[in-house]
C-alpha cells in the first residue's frame, strides 16, 4: 500500500510546527534593518527584472519575456543578486545601502538550496573590506542575540556566534587541509589536479579542480567553533572583486562560514570597466563550454563602474543565517511560503 504524501506547508498543524522560526525570522530581519538604519545605511529596493542575471559561469538564471506595447519582446531575467542594481546606485551618489533582496537561481536545490531566497546585501563607498569582516561578525552575533540562540549547529558541527572570527586566508587553508600549494599552482591545471587528491576528469578547468578541493577538503573544517572568514582568494576566482595590493594573484574577497556552512561572501570591488569587461566575458565563455549558453552584459553597469567610487560590498544568505539561528535543518523551514 503507497504511503499518503505528507502534509503541504500550508495545511494548519504543519504551519503551526513552522510558525515560530518564522516569527524568529520577522525579529531578525528587524533586528539587522535597525542596526544598519543606526549606522547610517538606508535601505534600497532593487528591481528584480534586468537584463542581464549575472555573469558567473556556474549561476544559472530564471528567464522571463517582456512584451512591449507595440507587440514586440525582449528577453529578461529574474537577477541571481542585486550587486548590478546597487553599484549603479553607488555610481548615482548613494554611500551606504542595504537590501533584503528576493533573488532566484536556477538547478539549485537542497538542504541549504532554494530556487526563490533572501540575500541581504550592502554597501559602504570609501570604505576598506576588512570593515565588512566586522559587518558580518556583528550581523551574526545579532541574529543568534534576537533569537536566543547561544550556539549554531548544523550537521554535528557546532559554532560560537559571538566568538571573534578566525581569518584564514585561501592559500593557507589549502595547505594546511589539503596539503596543496596553491599559489605556486595557480597557472598549472595538471599539477594542481595531481597534488588535489580529489577526483578529476579530463575535461576539468582549473577552475573545476579548485572548486571541488574547496567543497571537499577546505569547507568542512571552516566556522567550527567559531566562524571563519576564508580571506584572499585567488583573483581567477573572484570575478568582481579587485586584487590585493599587496599581491595581484589574490583578491579582496572573503567568505564567511558557521558549522561548514557558507553564509556571506564579500568583496573589495573592482571598478575597472575594462577589465571587468574581460573577466565576465571570459566568464561567459566557460559557461557557453559547459552549460551551451551565456547571459547578456549589462552595459549599463559597466558604464557605472567608469565613476563608481571604491566601495566594499557584502551578500550574506539570510535564510541560511534564519535557519543557523533557529535550529532549522532545511532551508524550506524558514521560508513563508516555500516553492514547492
Amino acid at each position: 500500500m503507497s504511503q499518503p504524501p505528507s502534509s503541504p506547508w500550508w495545511s494548519a498543524a504543519v504551519h503551526e510546527g513552522r510558525r515560530p522560526r518564522l516569527i524568529a525570522r520577522g525579529a531578525i530581519k528587524r533586528a539587522i534593518r535597525a542596526w544598519f538604519e543606526a549606522d547610517g545605511f538606508v535601505e534600497i529596493e532593487a528591481g528584480a527584472l534586468q537584463v542581464s542575471p549575472g555573469n558567473e559561469a556556474h549561476l544559472h538564471a530564471f528567464a522571463t519575456e517582456r512584451v512591449r506595447a507595440d507587440g514586440t519582446t525582449e528577453r529578461l531575467y529574474l537577477h541571481t543578486s542585486p550587486e548590478f542594481a546597487a553599484k549603479k546606485l553607488l555610481a548615482a551618489g548613494e554611500r551606504r545601502i542595504f537590501d533584503f533582496a528576493r533573488v532566484w537561481r536556477n538547478r539549485e536545490r537542497g538542504a541549504l538550496h532554494a530556487p526563490e531566497f533572501t540575500m541581504l546585501e550592502w554597501y559602504r563607498a570609501q570604505a576598506p573590506y576588512e570593515t565588512l569582516m566586522a559587518d558580518c561578525a556583528a550581523i551574526v552575533a545579532l541574529a543568534a542575540e534576537t533569537a536566543g540562540c547561544r550556539s549554531f549547529e548544523w550537521r554535528g558541527r557546532t559554532c560560537d556566534p559571538f566568538a571573534e572570527p578566525q581569518r584564514l586566508s585561501v592559500a593557507a587553508a589549502f595547505e594546511r587541509y589539503a596539503g596543496v600549494d596553491l599559489l605556486s599552482l595557480l597557472d598549472d591545471r595538471d599539477g594542481l589536479a595531481a597534488a588535489s587528491g580529489v577526483r578529476t576528469a579530463g575535461d576539468d578547468v582549473w577552475a573545476d579542480i579548485f572548486s571541488r578541493i574547496l567543497v571537499e577538503k577546505i569547507e568542512p573544517h571552516l566556522g567550527e567553533g567559531r566562524l571563519t572568514i576564508l580571506d584572499q582568494y585567488p583573483t581567477r576566482e573572484a570575478a568582481l572583486a579587485r586584487p590585493a595590493e599587496h599581491d595581484a594573484r589574490v583578491a579582496e574577497r572573503f567568505e564567511l562560514y558557521a558549522c561548514g556552512v557558507e553564509l556571506a561572501n564579500a568583496f573589495g570591488e573592482l571598478t575597472d570597466p575594462v577589465e571587468q569587461r574581460a573577466r565576465f566575458e571570459s566568464e561567459m565563455t566557460e559557461k557557453a563550454r559547459v552549460y551551451g549558453e551565456r547571459y547578456p552584459l549589462d552595459e549599463d553597469f559597466l558604464a557605472a563602474l567608469s565613476i563608481m567610487p571604491p566601495a566594499s560590498g557584502g551578500a550574506l544568505g539570510f535564510d541560511r543565517l534564519v535557519m543557523l539561528a533557529s535550529g532549522a535543518s532545511r532551508i524550506e523551514q524558514v521560508l513563508w511560503t516555500p516553492v514547492p
